[in-house]
């Protein structure tokens, strides 16, 4: 596995995998060509024979001394081979900020568990944040 920078080029293979990895919350394509087109923003790929098999994208927010990891999404078939730590601590490297941000659904045990054996903390609860009324964590982490 390889972990690139990802561009526009990689629309489609996003957009399926945003489908997939959050029905409800999937990003609109003008989302999707806004987080592979911004300048500042950091994009990255999971690439393994020449397939897309992970993304993750982050707001570096220098002004501010932190970064929002704004997603991060693993092909069903490669989790739990490492594929969203490499891909965290890519991105976080990329950032150039003391400190990284993120949201997860409160019942995305899995992704809570990976957070917090990377260091994240949670800091606040953010009711209704998603489609379905469910809370988001918020949770940070000192890079």
């Amino acid at each position: 596995m390889e972990i690139l920078p990802a561009n526009i080029f990689d629309l489609t293979a996003l957009r399926k995998l945003e489908k997939e990895s959050f029905a409800l919350d999937a990003w609109p394509l003008v989302d999707l060509v806004a987080v592979l087109t911004f300048p500042e923003v950091v994009r990255l790929k999971a690439v393994e024979d020449s397939r897309m098999v992970g993304f993750v994208a982050g707001d570096p927010r220098r002004r501010d001394g932190w970064g929002w990891i704004a997603t991060i999404a693993v092909d069903a078939s490669f989790r739990r081979r490492g594929v969203g730590t490499a891909l965290l601590h890519a991105c976080e490297q990329r950032l150039g900020v003391p400190k990284a941000r993120l949201t997860v659904r409160v019942s995305n045990l899995g992704a809570i568990r990976l957070y917090e054996r990377e260091g994240y903390e949670t800091t606040e609860v953010w009711k209704a944040y998603y489609n379905d009324g469910e809370d988001a964590m918020v949770m940070e982490k000192v890079l």
